[in-house]
């Protein structure tokens, strides 16, 4: 989508952020399904290439939300608070620059093997970025979507709470098992690594719902 067709978007829609989130959304989810890919396979060729592709997903979202901010600062966005708006974007783009630290982990530290408890951290990171592609819909209408919105708000919360448990479990797995402390610590700080991530998706999911606090009445 180029600038002059976002911007018209913006000027016609009574719902102006809607189109912006909307395409964060879709960059968050088409890194985390490209980063469940490269827990698929052990080729540093598909890695950097892959991990490039996460990159332009992070790069165009950058640019994406310089844009929001000259348009919500030129007072094209009235319907919500200015504050709410501005604290999600950048909350999501938080989430894909985590997503893009999670990709370059991989290609940086040249790990033997992916262990499935790393694949199990892509899943996560990728069903909460299908949540949040979920829920920007919704947002047409806050107080007659609440309880949709809360559903997927809770579901990223689930999922972040799974990876917490996930990570704690690898930790003890690779600390127990991995005798080569070098190759130890490259699994932990791609686990680490991973496991930002998650947090950072639950972030989005709280900075909503205290949003949705505010116009459910």
């Amino acid at each position: 989508m180029g600038k002059l067709d976002l911007f018209k978007i913006f000027r016609s829609n009574r719902n102006h952020y809607l189109p912006v989130f909307a395409q964060q959304a879709t960059y968050l989810l088409h890194a985390s399904s490209t980063l469940c890919e490269m827990t698929e396979t052990v080729d540093p060729v598909q890695w950097r290439k892959m991990e490039k592709e996460i990159k332009a997903c992070e790069v165009q979202g950058d640019a994406l939300l310089t844009e929001f901010h000259e348009q919500l600062y030129e007072g094209l966005i009235r319907k919500i608070k200015r504050s709410d708006l501005q604290t999600i974007a950048m909350k999501i783009d938080t989430f894909l620059d985590n997503i893009n630290d999670s990709a370059k982990s991989i290609p940086l530290y040249m790990p033997k093997r992916i262990d499935a408890q790393i694949a199990d951290l892509a899943q996560y990171i990728n069903a909460a970025a299908d949540s949040i592609k979920k829920l920007m819909p919704l947002f047409t209408d806050l107080k007659k979507n609440y309880a949709r919105i809360l559903v997927q708000c809770e579901r990223i919360t689930e999922l972040e709470h799974a990876a917490d448990d996930t990570f704690a479990e690898y930790i003890g797995y690779i600390f127990t098992h991995e005798s080569d402390p070098i190759e130890l610590m490259k699994y932990k700080n791609i686990a680490e690594a991973f496991e930002l991530a998650t947090d950072a998706a639950k972030s989005v999911s709280d900075s909503i719902r205290k949003m949705l606090m505010r116009y459910q009445d």
